[in-house]
């Protein structure tokens, strides 16, 4: 059954001043997990810029932890944690 997922990105302090290295290579794993449907939106928080947020939509975490296992952001450091955590959506679609 398709629900709704966070991934919730907890990044590093200077994540601001590594992130140009990786950037175009994060964004275009975003960019295809967004045109499969999987991905709805993405981005990161800002004042302070410490963590980011992508909401899934999919049959279970797996997309979600492949994508984890292949982003540049976690293979580098720039994330220190990360967590996924089912959604319940009770206002909009």
């Amino acid at each position: 059954m398709t629900a709704l997922y966070a991934l919730i990105y907890h990044v590093a302090d200077d994540y601001m001043e590594r992130r140009p290295a990786f950037r175009s290579e994060h964004l275009a794993l975003a960019q295809a997990a967004h045109e499969r449907g999987e991905l709805l939106l993405g981005g990161a928080f800002a004042d302070p810029a410490d963590t980011a947020l992508l909401i899934w939509r999919t049959d279970g975490p797996d997309p979600i932890e492949a994508f984890v296992a292949s982003d540049p952001y976690v293979a580098n450091g720039l994330v220190k944690r990360w967590e996924i955590r089912p959604w319940t959506v009770v206002i909009g679609g």
